[in-house]
């Protein structure tokens, strides 16, 4: 029996189904006052609508306000992309969006790593709506795709880019060279990332004031030192920024922590000023409402604060800390295996990252344990440190931070996750922590309850499941839940009219597998006595990919991380190294340890800049990072994770 379920990347897909798909621009229209009539945001009208990008709108004009509705299972066939030459030979074509099609949904079917998926797409993110075009290899669309293999034979492809490295390192071009425009560029991030100013930007590409920058295009870059990393320090009160303009400054004042302020100029633009600090137009707009009605010389503006850059401390190498409790010093062997293989996982990224070219200093440090730690931190040098990964434990973590606080190296937790540590901003926090999941489980049984008694399996210490119960308490309308400690206590409801037995809904908040397991066999027991039984449970548990087809009958929903896509080409090459490397598969801490340090390192620039890259989401072997800001100048948090539904 074919294996029917879908895959669904942890943020929801947009649809656009409203009637109305087009507006016309009348007097007093502008971008800000058309998204807010039509419930979208600024930056996704201007998106709908690329030739308007400059926000300039004529009475009469005709702006898309929704995107385009589909409802055929199959709107459209794959059609062949015409894509630039490469070292390889494969071909693409593209599929149409159809509805329950995700990210990880697409690299299970269509056999690709996401790694290859984010190349073929480099504008992909999990917001995909359907009718959206996906590139992937011609090949796998011919043997996978099914009903979406159609190719018009009248389009022929030329070969595509199909590397496997993941490095996200920049490559700084020298004096002289070019630079392809991306499509997140604007003129503040290309002048900070390359040490000129925007008059100079501009002298250097005559026209280009006028015409905006356009993803793909090449401009021309002039560097003010060719191996100096040139990093601006954060804004500090009452400094002269340059406007980019020579006739005047703009006098910007810090007035708070998460935001400075800028003094209007005669010629301002709403998207000049958006240019100039890197900020989007819905960053503005929710600091500054007034904006709706216009904008005029002598405003005062409230410019949302840029994270500051962290500064490398010198050299062309990155110099990296593994912190890691082998126990050796003190003769203590209980994280010892974990530590070793963590290492071995790291030890496979970091001779990665070095043989793409990536300068690497790595000092691997024994933690030891909780007590004897701080003695470990003096093999730390902090005035010649551009990244610490580790430690393991909470405590040993503060004590990093602490230690390291006037320098801001940035620090990675793989495993710490606690609300104590969320004031460090230069603190990276990979685990994701369990009431993200749990709050996920709140909202999709939000999505279909209907007054049925809800059964919550808690583990030993409770403490989810009641999160859980507290949650659905506020969700939904006459909540009647019962926190259970095994799965067999789940019962059927009773039809107080009929006396029939009624479904109800079942959720799993224990990590455990054979509970996990008892908790397959109890649904799928109750899913064969009643119609209607919906199942939902915070973990993965092996069962669940055994008994799929029984599973699906009470449309099981289940979130996980850290599991490897075999079918994926940069999975395929990570496990081979791995088992050439150390002759067996790797096991679990050396994939956190792989992930953990590919993830980071790709993440760093020449500059040492770290924290400028958290925004890309990224899917190394096993992890998904999706890293969030947990407040204004807080830690960054990795919120990935997938959602699987089993469909009947």
């Amino acid at each position: 029996m074919i294996k029917r379920f879908f895959i669904l990347s942890s943020l929801c897909m947009v649809l656009g189904v409203s009637a109305q798909n087009s507006h016309t621009v009348v007097k007093g229209d502008n971008p800000y006052n058309i998204a807010k009539k039509y419930g979208i945001t600024v930056d996704e009208l201007l998106k709908l609508n690329p030739k308007f990008k400059d926000g300039k709108l004529a009475i009469g004009d005709v702006v898309t306000v929704k995107a385009e509705k589909h409802t055929a299972p199959v709107s459209k066939p794959a059609v062949v992309e015409k894509v630039k030459p490469s070292h390889s030979n494969a071909q693409v074509g593209k599929i149409i969006l159809q509805p329950k099609q995700t990210i990880y949904g697409i690299t299970k079917q269509y056999r690709i790593s996401e790694t290859d998926l984010r190349k073929l797409n480099p504008e992909l993110d999990t917001h995909m709506k359907i009718g959206d075009e996906i590139t992937l290899p011609l090949e796998s669309i011919k043997k996978y795709g099914g009903e979406q293999q159609a190719v018009p034979a009248a389009v022929v492809t030329k070969p595509t880019e199909t590397h496997t490295e993941t490095s996200a390192a920049v490559t700084t071009p020298v004096e002289g060279e070019a630079y392809v425009i991306q499509s997140k560029d604007n003129y503040y991030r290309i002048t900070k990332q390359f040490g000129i100013s925007q008059q100079e930007l501009f002298a250097l590409n005559p026209g280009l004031e006028e015409k905006g920058l356009k993803p793909g295009e090449t401009i021309k870059i002039k560097r003010t030192n060719t191996d100096a990393a040139v990093v601006s320090e954060p804004v500090n009160p009452k400094t002269k920024i340059d406007s980019g303009n020579e006739k005047s400054t703009a006098t910007v004042t810090a007035v708070a922590d998460d935001y400075v302020t800028y003094t209007v100029q005669q010629g301002d633009t709403v998207f000049s000023i958006i240019n100039k600090f890197g900020v989007s137009i819905d960053e503005l707009i929710a600091l500054n409402p007034d904006l709706s009605k216009g904008l005029k010389a002598g405003m005062v503006l409230k410019i949302k604060k840029q994270d500051p850059a962290y500064v490398k401390k010198s050299g062309d190498a990155l110099s990296v800390v593994l912190m890691l409790p082998f126990g050796y010093s003190t003769n203590e062997t209980q994280y010892r295996s974990m530590a070793l293989d963590f290492l071995t996982g790291a030890k496979l990224a970091i001779e990665r990252n070095a043989r793409g070219g990536q300068k690497l200093d790595i000092k691997i440090v024994d933690s030891g344990n909780e007590a004897s730690f701080k003695n470990s931190m003096t093999q730390i040098n902090p005035d010649n440190t551009d990244l610490i990964i580790g430690p393991f434990f909470k405590s040993n973590v503060i004590d990093v931070l602490d230690f390291t606080r006037n320098q801001k190296i940035p620090v990675v937790a793989p495993f710490a996750n606690s609300p104590e540590l969320y004031n460090y901003n230069n603190l990276i926090i990979v685990e994701t922590n369990d009431q993200t999941y749990a709050d996920k489980i709140v909202e999709e049984v939000k999505a279909v309850y209907s007054d049925q008694k809800i059964y919550v399996v808690a583990d030993s210490k409770k403490e989810i499941a009641n999160y859980i119960k507290g949650g659905l308490e506020k969700a939904v309308k006459n909540p009647n839940i019962i926190v259970v400690n095994s799965p067999a206590e789940i019962q059927l409801d009773q039809n107080m009219m009929t006396g029939q037995s009624a479904p109800v809904i079942a959720i799993l908040a224990s990590d455990n597998d054979a509970t996990g397991e008892a908790f397959a066999n109890k649904t799928i027991a109750l899913s064969k006595e009643v119609q209607g039984v919906k199942a939902f449970s915070m973990y993965y548990s092996p069962v669940f990919e055994k008994k799929v087809d029984d599973l699906s009958q009470a449309s099981l929903v289940y979130l996980m991380d850290r599991k490897i896509n075999a079918e994926g080409s940069f999975e395929k090459e990570i496990l081979a190294a791995y088992k050439s490397k150390y002759c067996k598969t790797p096991p679990k801490y050396a994939i956190v340890g792989f992930d953990v340090v590919n993830d980071m390192l790709t993440r760093e620039n020449k500059k040492g800049e770290i924290f400028k890259q958290m925004n890309k989401v990224q899917t190394q072997l096993a992890t998904k990072f999706e890293f969030v800001k947990s407040k204004a100048n807080g830690a960054y948090v990795n919120t990935g994770y997938r959602v699987i539904r089993l469909v009947p």
